[in-house]
């Protein structure tokens, strides 16, 4: 899953797509370098980020999905808005994901009647704003576990056929590093549920803790973390370094 943030103040790439030209432009070449879903997102949710408006972020989202989904691309929209969820699938998205798992009153309505889309449920404890201020938990693999798998049970329980659904452990969503360690630990238990686990921890704030460096220099990092991801079970990386992170899963499923 290649990254396209269409946003003002992303952690990594804030700014640089927030173009929607420049942002389609990048899709089709994360495309093209083997991404086999472009995850479009309108509003940042790095630590600490501020909400985006309705509007702002349809006015950013739409055209860039429309466009990708014209070309023929897998689409998946990064969104916490039921309204945009709704606009998204309208607009040719084929898979939604969520942060907030679904949560916002509305969201599984705009969802649920769309039986070709995929959707990604994400654990995230607390808000962008205030998820990285003291994260705690008694048992993190199990109560990120158990959380993803009552929203699960949520959108069954509604007509959500259970084969639609993927899941995210959020790494860096209300997470310490050792929180982060234990989960992707913990990867093969998450995927023992039967349903694709999503992994994403392209460029992340502790990976930069691992190797001193900056997020635009975290593609070894990142690429490494990827691997671990799949080797532990991962179906599905979201991440910014699309072609060297395609070479390396190449080249792994060819030698391991």
């Amino acid at each position: 899953m290649g990254i396209v943030n269409v946003t003002a103040d992303s952690f990594s790439d804030g700014g640089k797509y927030l173009d929607a030209s420049r942002a389609i432009e990048h899709g089709r070449r994360l495309h093209h370098e083997g991404a086999d879903l472009v995850d479009v997102g309108g509003e940042s949710t790095r630590p600490g980020a501020a909400q985006v408006d309705e509007a702002t972020e349809l006015a950013r989202v739409i055209p860039v999905v429309e466009a990708l989904a014209a070309d023929g691309i897998e689409v998946s929209v990064d969104t916490m808005k039921p309204a945009v969820m709704h606009a998204a699938i309208r607009a040719g998205a084929a898979v939604v994901n969520d942060v907030n798992a679904f949560r916002a009153p509305g969201a599984i309505e705009a969802v649920a009647p769309s039986e070709h889309v995929r959707l990604i449920v994400m654990h995230m404890q607390g808000t962008p704003a205030t998820m990285q201020e003291d994260p705690r938990y008694d048992d993190v693999v199990q109560e990120v576990s158990s959380f993803l798998m009552s929203r699960v049970s949520c959108l069954v329980s509604v007509g959500v056929a259970r084969e639609r659904i993927a899941l995210d452990p959020g790494f860096g969503f209300g997470k310490t590093v050792e929180h982060n360690k234990q989960l992707l630990r913990a990867l093969p238990q998450l995927a023992s549920h039967g349903l694709p686990v999503v992994a994403g921890l392209s460029r992340k704030k502790m990976l930069g803790d691992f190797t001193g460096r900056a997020a635009c220099e975290r593609a070894a990092a990142s690429v490494a973390a990827a691997l671990l991801a799949v080797q532990n079970g991962a179906s599905i990386v979201r991440v910014h370094d699309v072609k060297d992170t395609v070479d390396a899963l190449k080249t792994w499923m060819e030698l391991r």
